[in-house]
């Protein structure tokens, strides 16, 4: 399930850009070429930004590779650090749950006032923002998911299993991961998700 959601999400992340990609070529063409421009390709580029990196939040986060300080992680006791890891997890969903929240009112507002962009287009705000929103609302559920998960472990007593799920990464664990995407993209397989024993998790 984990892996096809963050399959998914890199589709349509690659796709928005891919897309992007193309108009700006067009753009440059039509500009040197025939001195005409489309005129919304800075306007288009902005609303991808936006989209995308909501996106990139919920694949962060699925990927553990939200920025953590973790100096003194490894030397806190075994019994901290469980309670950070499971904090940091709570603590994000809860962040997510507030961005979905607000930007819901925003897009209310939006839709209330018929605001639209300052461009030549003047594009309908409530479209892009809608996007923007459902990005939001993907990376308010994922976060919600992994808080349960890291809550249910939790409860479980299987301390092992949530340090090693949703504390900071290893540099040993970057390092295989960057082997296994090196021997796929060699052999044209895609990549396995290796899952390492309990006994070798972090306390």
């Amino acid at each position: 399930m984990k892996d096809t959601i963050e399959r998914w999400l890199g589709t349509v992340f690659g796709l928005i850009f891919v897309a992007l990609s193309f108009l700006v070529a067009v753009e440059t063409v039509a500009r040197k070429a025939f001195n005409f421009s489309l005129q919304g390709a800075d306007e288009l580029g902005g609303y991808s930004l936006a989209i995308c990196a909501t996106i990139a939040f919920s694949l962060a986060l699925i990927g553990r590779t939200h920025i953590r300080v973790d100096v003194f992680h490894e030397r806190l006791p075994a019994a901290l650090q469980t309670g950070l890891n499971w904090l940091s997890a709570v603590s994000l969903a809860a962040f997510a749950g507030l961005m979905a929240w607000l930007a819901w009112f925003v897009v209310q507002d939006s839709r209330s006032y018929q605001s639209v962009s300052q461009t030549p287009w003047a594009t309908p705000l409530v479209y892009p923002q809608t996007a923007w929103l459902v990005g939001l609302i993907v990376f308010a559920a994922v976060g919600l998911a992994v808080a349960g998960r890291a809550t249910w472990l939790l409860l479980r007593g299987r301390i092992a299993e949530l340090n090693h799920e949703f504390g900071p990464r290893s540099t040993k664990e970057e390092v295989d991961e960057e082997l296994e995407d090196l021997k796929s993209r060699s052999s044209g397989t895609p990549p396995s998700v290796a899952v390492p024993a309990a006994s070798g998790a972090r306390a």
